[in-house]
C-alpha cells in the first residue's frame, strides 16, 4: 500500500473501478493524493501489478463488518438423536415424532436410532418398517440423508430438513435476533419522574432540619 509498492509502473484502477490504465508508480501515487485515497496493491503477482484508489480504513472496516454478518447468519448444523424401540407404544411414537418435527423444523439434522433388544434382533424388518412409517410421515419438512442400516443391536437413520425448511429456520432466528428487547419490570414500575421527587422530599427534609423544625 502507497510507499510499500515496489514496482516502477502499475495498472491503475479508479475508486469507481474505471480502468486508468498503466502509469508510473509516482504518477499512481499522485493521483491518490490528490484526491486524498490510498493506492492499494490488489494484485501483486499481474505484470504490471494492478493497483486501486480506495479508502483503506474504510476498506478494511466494512470487510470486517461483512464478516461478522456472514458468521452471524451461519447456521451451524446440529445433529439430534431420536432413539426408538421396535415395539414402541403409538403414544411413545407420536411424541417422538413430534420431537423429530421440531428438530428438523429448527433446521437440525436428526439421527433416529432403533434399538433391539433379546429376540428383536432376529427381526430386523420391525425397526426398517418403523424408520420408513417415520420418513413418509416428515417427508414434507426432511428426507433421508443416510438411509437405514444395521449397526449391531441398533438400526439407525439419518434425515435432513429441506433447504426450504433450512432456511425458514434461519428466518426465524435473524428475526429474533433483530426483535426489540421488552421492557425489564423495575422499568415499567419505575416512572422517570420518580428520582426527581425523592430528590426534592430530601431536600425538604435537610432545609427544615436547618431552620430548626422540631423532630417527631
Amino acid at each position: 500500500m502507497n510507499d510499500q509498492i515496489r514496482a516502477r509502473e502499475v495498472r491503475l484502477v479508479g475508486p469507481e473501478g474505471e480502468q486508468v490504465g498503466i502509469v508510473p508508480l509516482e504518477r499512481a501515487l499522485q493521483l491518490a493524493a490528490d484526491v486524498d485515497l490510498d493506492l492499494v496493491e490488489v494484485a501483486p503477482m499481474a505484470r504490471p501489478p494492478v493497483c486501486k484508489l480506495m479508502d483503506f480504513g474504510k476498506f478494511k472496516y466494512e470487510s470486517a463488518l461483512k464478516a461478522r454478518e456472514a458468521r452471524r447468519n451461519q447456521q451451524q448444523t446440529v445433529i439430534k438423536e431420536m432413539k426408538l424401540r421396535p415395539k414402541i407404544d403409538p403414544h411413545d411414537y407420536e411424541t417422538k415424532k413430534g420431537h423429530v418435527v421440531r428438530f428438523l423444523k429448527a433446521g437440525d439434522k436428526v439421527k433416529v436410532t432403533i434399538m433391539f433388544r433379546g429376540r428383536e434382533q432376529s427381526r430386523p424388518e420391525l425397526g426398517y418398517r418403523l424408520l420408513r412409517r417415520l420418513e413418509s410421515e416428515i417427508q414434507e419438512l426432511g428426507y433421508v440423508e443416510a438411509a437405514p442400516k444395521q449397526d449391531g443391536r441398533n438400526m439407525t437413520m439419518v434425515l435432513a430438513p429441506h433447504r426450504a425448511t433450512k432456511a425458514a429456520a434461519a428466518e426465524r432466528v435473524a428475526a429474533s435476533a433483530k426483535a426489540p428487547r421488552p421492557p425489564r419490570d423495575e422499568d415499567a414500575q419505575a416512572p422517570a419522574e420518580e428520582p426527581v421527587a425523592a430528590a426534592s422530599v430530601v431536600e425538604g427534609a435537610d432545609a427544615g432540619g436547618a431552620a430548626g423544625t422540631p423532630g417527631q
